[in-house]
């Protein structure tokens, strides 16, 4: 078909400033296409289209009660109990709202490495169809890595089960998203009715003016027209710059809920961008496809990722809606290498939660209750392709179901509708092909993309939060901060054993489970080799008491040792060095402490001192025109980007270390304090 349009996609490769899939045509793609594997729970699908919207929970039960709808927890077999214990406050919560239909999946009943959907519910004697909240509660939040508990089986579980998952890599984040849900629950957070639209439109880029003029446009004006006790914002091209999306995102015009449309970067395999940026939203400031090629990688300042929160970002209470690629997470696997090369490419190191989503769910002031997003691409050809009228009415179905007050996996429900519907047409035209149907590529490109659409996208978070909005005419609250009990800060230290990147696939999640279930447990001791830990009392100049000495004396004597032990660590901790050096001869590049160098065998590449009052110097060496013009001209920046990542990264934990150390610290005087009392 030579007047074929040409279809472009969302999503663009950091790395190179190009699109990370190419435009193509829709008789190509529907040569891909036909190459599509059935899903594995084809007939599960069918079986939900057929029954439509019975298919959730089970006639006359009412998902915004969870004592009759139910709430668990799904932590791997083998989890650490730290983090069921920082999640105590939210475990007590639901409990305590789900009465007895309340489970926690743990040890011999948690999930199993390998097991499918079936072979989970199965175990736990309960079989596809509507949910009985009897036999397993309908709102099931997953603890764990999508290393651990596949994407796969979120995926299954989503279209019986509202199904959200969390992810942290230390204890205190944990805390902190347990603290942030109660708060909500609880009634301390009463936000405006204020939502809130993002949609960038850059320019000579099809596929964002695509989602901005039939998505985000439309959007916005039918759900402002049906719900005339909100208030709505739009922020829309020239208006959804790095900045604005700043102020939406714990600045000061964060709303109650925010949908967002953009491209998200993606970022090649041992890219050291990919984890903590995979998935960031590429904002208005980039100036296209045509103004930006040849100029190489994405500049952060063009997009916004986790580590852009602002230092004081208050999320609390927000809900979030990514349309973006990888907003939510990253598979192993290329999903679309299984139509273009018959087999499946890994494109990261192991599977993995975005940044962005994962900072917002877990932000220290205030945290985000939920965030749906797209593991793998988004598609924009899923709500609009030539010939036939935008689709959002999934998009405005869930949207809708939020403003209405329901929990955020009820109002999800629309895309695993949409999902069952889709697969099961999808099998059907897909099995007429094969025996001699011709196809219309139109037709079969857009059945494909929004199959894939609906598939992919997920809920972290827990499943059952809902919008902390006042009701009627109460008036809002200021958005507090939440504090988190002082039992969990010294519970900032990662949890793995070792970095992410070693990992195999196989290897098991860091989650957790224990018998404890009270609202405040106790500090869990993290399993972490590399944190910083409270010094030993038997180790310290401190001694043991002279029994013989009045309690007087032995107090003064032990405060005025302590109060030198402070002095001297305050003194040593007033600022903090980062030196990165670069070398060819490493063993014999020996580190002088004196003058805190490694002689000539080593090159100083960046220098960062922080002073105690968070002012910061960062200094970079200058080169010369023709080592600058040279690594120009061959990387598109001035400085070396992966060698100032690393700098970065080894500041943010020398940082992190210094304040556990201190907590840790003053955790150990109180304690003696006590003691001595």
């Amino acid at each position: 078909m030579e007047n074929e349009e040409i279809l472009y996609f969302n999503g663009i490769d950091g790395s190179t400033g190009d699109y990370s899939m190419p435009p193509m045509s829709s008789g190509k793609l529907a040569g891909f296409i036909t190459g599509e594997e059935k899903p594995e729970n084809l007939d599960e699908l069918k079986f939900r289209h057929t029954q439509g919207e019975h298919y959730g929970l089970a006639e006359g039960i009412d998902p915004k009660n969870l004592a009759e709808s139910g709430w668990g927890i799904i932590f791997t077999h083998d989890a650490d109990p730290a983090v069921k214990a920082c999640l105590g406050e939210l475990i007590a919560l639901r409990k305590d709202q789900a009465g007895e239909r309340f489970r926690i999946y743990e040890k011999e009943e948690g999930y199993r490495p390998g097991e499918s959907k079936p072979g989970f519910l199965a175990r736990h004697n309960v079989s596809p169809g509507p949910v009985d909240p009897e036999r397993m509660p309908y709102y099931l939040m997953i603890v764990g890595s999508p290393a651990a508990i596949p994407y796969e089986f979120q995926y299954q579980l989503d279209v019986q089960f509202a199904v959200g998952r969390i992810f942290f890599d230390t204890l205190r984040e944990y805390a902190d998203y347990a603290a942030g849900v109660k708060a909500a629950e609880t009634g301390k957070i009463r936000l405006p009715r204020e939502m809130s639209f993002f949609g960038v439109a850059n320019p000579d880029d099809k596929a964002t003016n695509l989602s901005s003029d039939y998505l985000v446009k439309p959007l916005s004006e039918r759900l402002a027209k049906g719900h005339p006790n909100w208030r709505f914002n739009t922020f829309l091209k020239d208006q959804a710059g790095k900045s604005q999306l700043s102020r939406l995102l714990g600045g000061d015009m964060t709303p109650a809920l925010l949908f967002s449309a953009s491209h998200g970067l993606s970022f090649p395999l041992n890219d050291s961008r990919q984890i903590p940026h995979q998935g960031a939203l590429l904002c208005q400031d980039w100036p296209g496809p045509l103004q930006w090629k040849g100029r190489g990688g994405i500049p952060q300042d063009f997009y916004f990722a986790g580590e852009d929160l602002i230092r004081y970002a208050n999320l609390s209470g927000l809900i979030a809606f990514y349309f973006a690629c990888y907003g939510a997470g990253t598979p192993l696997n290329d999903e679309f290498s299984k139509q273009t090369f018959k087999k499946r490419e890994a494109i990261a190191p192991y599977p993995f939660l975005a940044g962005l989503p994962t900072k917002m769910l877990s932000n220290s002031k205030g945290s985000a209750l939920a965030v749906i997003g797209h593991v793998e691409r988004a598609w924009g050809y899923s709500f609009a392709w030539p010939g036939v009228e935008p689709q959002t009415t999934v998009f405005e179905s869930t949207l809708k179901r939020l403003l209405e007050g329901h929990p955020v996996g009820s109002a999800f429900e629309f895309f695993d509708d949409r999902y069952a519907e889709l697969a099961s047409d999808l099998s059907i035209e897909l099995e007429e092909i094969e025996y001699g149907k011709k196809a219309n590529p139109y037709e079969l490109a857009g059945m494909w993309t929004a199959n894939n659409d609906a598939r992919s996208y997920v809920i972290l978070g827990d499943p059952a939060v809902r919008l902390p909005v006042v009701a009627g005419e109460e008036n809002p609250a200021e958005r507090p901060v939440i504090e988190v009990n002082e039992r969990y800060q010294a519970a900032e230290q990662p949890i793995m054993l070792k970095e992410e990147a070693d990992l195999p696939v196989s290897e098991k999640d860091i989650s957790s489970h224990s018998g404890q279930e009270t609202s405040e447990p106790e500090l869990p001791v993290s399993s972490a080799e590399s944190s910083p830990k409270p010094p030993n009392l038997a180790e310290t100049d401190f001694g043991l008491f002279d029994m013989g000495k009045s309690i007087a004396d032995s107090l003064k004597e032990v405060s005025a040792k302590l109060t030198q032990i402070l002095t001297r660590v305050v003194d040593d901790l007033t600022s903090l060095e980062v030196m990165t050096y670069t070398s060819d001869n490493l063993e014999n590049a020996e580190y002088d402490a004196e003058t805190k160098s490694f002689g000539t065998s080593a090159c100083l590449k960046a220098y960062t001192r922080v002073e105690s009052d968070g002012d910061m110097i960062n200094l970079i060496p200058e080169r010369s025109e023709i080592v600058r013009e040279n690594e120009e001209r061959a990387t598109g920046t001035e400085i070396d980007e992966k060698l100032w990542h690393i700098h970065q990264t080894m500041v943010a934990q020398a940082q992190t270390g210094r304040v556990a150390f201190v907590k840790a610290l003053a955790e150990v005087a109180g304690t003696l304090i006590k003691t001595i009392k």
